[in-house]
């Protein structure tokens, strides 16, 4: 069975068609529209010309947002335009198609999960350092929603009482301190306080990619903004262990392509700070397989179980 994967996000729109083994056999991608009704018209657009191509049985939406606990409903999504849109049934109405939708990270972990380096595994979490922090939580196979379908927002506990502002509107997040962004953030805040040289003067405004270019160029003061992040990233992974005590963690997002210079240190300052330090077993902590197109892939599986569930249920009667 053949399902599209389709991941929503702020600048484009990418759809792949998807088989049960996790591998990808077409892909498309059309800008994002700014406005509800042109967003859905595009991702029909989108799902048609490959759906016309292929004989695809359903069809699964990531989304950065909250999902309501019933998947059919996007309540909120920061880059888009969808206010509480019953997202799901407008579209499996354009298409004639089953649509699910999930957190984009949530789909990511089934990738993860399912076809990657959470494989087999009975609790995986995984955790998405981009621009920010996306986190999710497979438990026996089934995605750990919460009551309500927005957990678990790891990257928004506040690990540093009146710390940097966070864009959710509090202060001191652990994203703040362990994203792409908070690595820009504290190269930023070492040059103003140290006059030492770094190549990262010669930019006007060095991002989180410049920081880790150059700190695997050797700079020092690169280098300690990256050893920062580590320290950082070794507190949340003692955070998920302490509630959720998870056989491995699964590093994905943009940082993790840099995750050589960091991810050693992460890992011995989380068994340093961990409760029960010494006396315990610890995660497997591993980067992510699938990487970027891995919400593509956990959607359409998604929808293609949650396909093959439907068959299976009893019917009514």
């Amino acid at each position: 069975m053949l399902t599209i994967g389709v991941d929503v996000g702020g600048t484009s729109v990418r759809a792949a068609v998807v088989d049960p083994h996790g591998e990808i056999l077409q892909t498309s991608r059309v800008p994002t529209p700014s406005t509800g009704p042109e967003l859905n018209a595009a991702i029909a657009t989108t799902v048609r010309g490959l759906s016309d191509r292929y004989p695809v049985a359903a069809v699964g939406l990531a989304v950065a947002g909250f999902v309501s606990e019933d998947r059919r409903v996007v309540r909120f999504a920061p880059h888009l335009a969808w206010r509480h849109v019953a997202v799901a049934d407008e579209l499996a109405e354009r298409l004639g198609l089953p649509v699910v939708l999930e957190h984009d990270a949530n789909a990511a972990a089934v990738a993860e999960h399912r076809f990657g380096a959470a494989a087999g595994a009975r609790v995986a979490a995984l955790v998405a350092i981009g621009t920010g922090i996306g986190a999710a939580l497979v438990v026996d196979g089934q995605v750990f929603r919460g009551a309500r379908g927005v957990a678990p927002e790891l990257g928004h506990l506040r690990v540093v009482p009146d710390g940097r502002q966070c864009s959710c509107g509090k202060r001191g997040c652990l994203e703040r301190y362990c994203s792409g962004t908070a690595l820009a953030a504290t190269a930023a805040e070492l040059l103003r306080a140290s006059g030492e040289p770094s190549a990262l003067r010669e930019l006007a405004e060095p991002t989180g990619v410049d920081v880790a270019d150059a700190a695997e160029a050797g700079d020092p003061l690169a280098r300690r903004a990256v050893d920062d992040l580590a320290r950082w990233l070794g507190e949340g992974l003692a955070l998920v262990a302490d509630v959720y005590d998870p056989e491995v963690v699964v590093i994905a997002g943009g940082v993790s392509a840099s995750a050589h210079l960091y991810l050693d240190a992460a890992r011995e300052h989380y068994a340093a700070v961990v409760t029960g330090a010494g006396h315990r077993p610890l995660a497997d902590v591993v980067v992510a397989h699938h990487g970027d197109p891995a919400a593509m892939i956990g959607a359409a599986t998604l929808a293609r179980e949650h396909v093959l569930n439907t068959a299976r249920a009893p019917s009514g009667g």
